[in-house]
């Protein structure tokens, strides 16, 4: 995914670029679909060298019009290429039909799809269904998508898996896993979160030599996350200038997760870290991370003093929703200072919602859906929906975990691809916390600390996987890797 542009559009602002291409900038609609399978020829030949017999599927709509610009190229270099039709190639319309003709007119052949017939090819393309796609595959086109995925051969697919939804991410019923996917002129926004990272493959993405006005004209909200450097130190700085966090968690046989968070804030730099959690914890939680300043606390009053000490709050780690719990919840909520919400942090507030200004939640799906009051299965339908309407109804930063994790603030939805599956263990978000709050007692603000929070936390997991693999990765295994980082 190198080269990447940072904006992301949806498929309606995608086609606001095309149209503006066309028709305020003159290009015909043609020269860009031309341009377009070209691209993906030339992506083609440099990732299968060797391929030299090719299928391409081809739907009814614009997306055809590019697996028929590949096939007359390929055919024309000597590859081996059949297409088959799903649909009825004379009907199609505009750019796709004339597409299709001149692909004939080349001495391009058509076979109509068939369910049940053995494809013998060295690649195949997927050019069914485009970014216009807004119900469930079903039909010939959802055999047609079985049969490319039973194939076992390499897949590169036009601007979008078929049905895969180019907004959320989410699979429409049904979808082509490519291996590479090539996107044109808009980067789709559903192509980076949900269930996308199983279907895309490698991300290519070609401009088309599409003006840099053309993007001006269309504004966007949402962005990929690009790491920005921390600012240098001066030599004279001293632990009270890189802040103080205090971590408030750790019921009686959680004291992990706050250990965790802990450790994380330190690694990105915070001079100082206080840890508040059940007295039978305080005096154990340090002993092999001295750096640790950890206080047993009883009450809301315990904690108060330790609230007015430290400039940022992380609540959740290991916090329960026992009276335990929720005292420290109910303290922590009144004061005014930026507070990170994770684990039961979030739990507690989806029982006693209230809305903050002032705080970075952090929900997985299964939390998300707890604060909106839905299942994570709706939630995951559509990620961006979701986070958006969390930030709205509690007015904090949020960030929405997995795949593709989303981070929302007032003025723009940021989307981080950085980690991988070996974050599936416990203890990551604990970690995450912990990074987003060391940012912020470092001076970041809230947006800026969420996303490049998020951000290094993944990319940490990636150093850690491509060190000693995803399978038996722990959040611990991050900590060297965020020093590393943030330096």
């Amino acid at each position: 995914m190198k080269n990447l542009p940072q904006t992301l559009y949806s498929a309606a602002q995608a086609r606001e670029l095309d149209r503006i291409a066309i028709e305020v900038f003159g290009i015909p609609g043609y020269q860009l679909m031309c341009r377009a399978g070209g691209a993906m020829f030339d992506c083609m030949v440099e990732k299968w060298p060797e391929a030299r017999s090719l299928v391409v599927f081809c739907g009814s709509g614009n997306n055809a019009g590019d697996g028929y610009v590949i096939a007359r190229l390929a055919q024309a270099a000597g590859i081996r290429t059949q297409v088959i039709s799903v649909g009825e190639p004379e009907k199609l319309k505009g750019d796709a039909l004339t597409a299709f003709q001149d692909y004939r007119q080349a001495g391009g052949t058509i076979t109509h799809f068939q369910e049940g017939k053995a494809i013998d090819a060295d690649l195949l393309v997927d050019a069914l269904l485009g970014t216009g796609l807004d119900r469930p595959v079903a039909g010939i086109y959802a055999d047609s998508i079985r049969v490319i995925n039973q194939a076992q051969i390499p897949v590169i697919s036009a601007d979008i898996p078929s049905g895969l939804n180019a907004d959320t991410g989410h699979v429409m019923g049904s979808a082509v896993k490519a291996d590479c996917t090539v996107t044109f002129i808009g980067l789709k926004q559903g192509l980076f979160t949900g269930q996308a990272a199983d279907y895309v493959g490698e991300i290519v993405y070609d401009a088309l030599a599409v003006p840099d006005e053309v993007f001006g004209s269309v504004k966007s909200s949402v962005f990929r996350v690009l790491q920005k450097p921390m600012m240098p130190r001066r030599r004279c700085a001293h632990k009270g200038n890189m802040g103080h966090v205090l971590i408030i968690g750790g019921d009686l046989g959680y004291s992990g997760a706050a250990r965790m968070a802990g450790e994380a804030a330190l690694r990105v730099g915070t001079g100082l870290v206080s840890i508040a959690t059940r007295s039978e914890h305080a005096g154990l939680m340090n002993l092999n991370r001295p750096e640790l300043m950890c206080r047993g606390v009883e009450s809301d009053a315990d904690l108060a003093p330790l609230l007015d000490k430290t400039d940022v709050l992380v609540l959740g780690p290991g916090l329960g929703q026992g009276a335990w719990g929720k005292e420290m919840f109910n303290a922590v909520l009144k004061s005014d200072k930026p507070i990170v919400l994770d684990a039961d942090g979030l739990n507690l507030l989806a029982e006693s919602p209230m809305n903050k200004t002032h705080c970075i939640l952090t929900p997985h799906p299964g939390e998300a859906a707890r604060l909106l009051r839905t299942s994570s299965q709706a939630l995951q339908q559509d990620r961006f929906a979701a986070v958006e309407a969390i930030r709205a109804t509690y007015g904090s930063v949020v960030v929405l975990k997995g795949a593709g994790s989303l981070i929302a603030s007032d003025s723009r939805i940021a989307v981080s691809i950085t980690g991988n599956p070996g974050m599936a263990s416990g203890g990551m978000g604990d970690v995450l916390s912990g990074v987003i709050a060391g940012l912020l007692a470092q001076g970041l603000d809230l947006h800026d600390a969420a996303e490049q929070g998020v951000f290094l936390h993944g990319r940490a997991a990636d150093l850690a996987a491509a060190k000693d693999g995803e399978r038996g990765l722990l959040a611990t295994d991050l900590l060297p890797f965020l020093r590393q980082l943030v330096n």
